[in-house]
């Protein structure tokens, strides 16, 4: 991000560089659920890098009922291993302190979980966590 900012060069379209860094997030009132929230991601992960497609966001047991190769945990580990899932107030820690790594100036969260209802609440946590902050 240090050489982005002292490369950059003003336009028309932007004055001054602006960092925006994305996350992939999972948070629930518990550890276990959270992580078994988030467990489908590797699975739709692989369905994109694999060329078939982005399949329907699965499950927590159907994502449980795949088994895995070695070739294809390996084709989604950047992606599974960079996840945030866990309880509010630790996703929030982590957020901060990539935030804090990366000289963010905004930090883009996704959340995507088989219910809608586990996204909302997910949002809901973060949002409380991230408000109790001392930035």
């Amino acid at each position: 991000m240090r050489a982005y900012r002292e490369a950059f060069r003003p336009s028309e379209v932007l004055s001054e560089p602006y960092v925006l860094v994305s996350a992939d997030v999972v948070v629930a009132a518990d550890d276990e659920t959270a992580r078994r929230l988030a467990s489908p991601y590797g699975r739709w992960v692989l369905s994109i890098r694999s060329g078939h497609g982005a399949i329907p966001f699965p499950s927590p047991d159907e994502a449980a009922a795949h088994r895995w190769t070695d070739q294809e945990r390996e084709l989604v580990a950047d992606r599974v291993s960079t996840q945030f899932a866990g309880v509010p107030e630790a996703v929030a820690e982590k957020l901060g302190a990539l935030r804090r790594a990366t000289d963010a100036d905004e930090l883009l969260i996704t959340t995507i979980t088989h219910r809608h209802a586990d996204r909302v609440r997910s949002y809901e946590l973060l949002a409380r966590a991230w408000e109790k902050q001392d930035w």
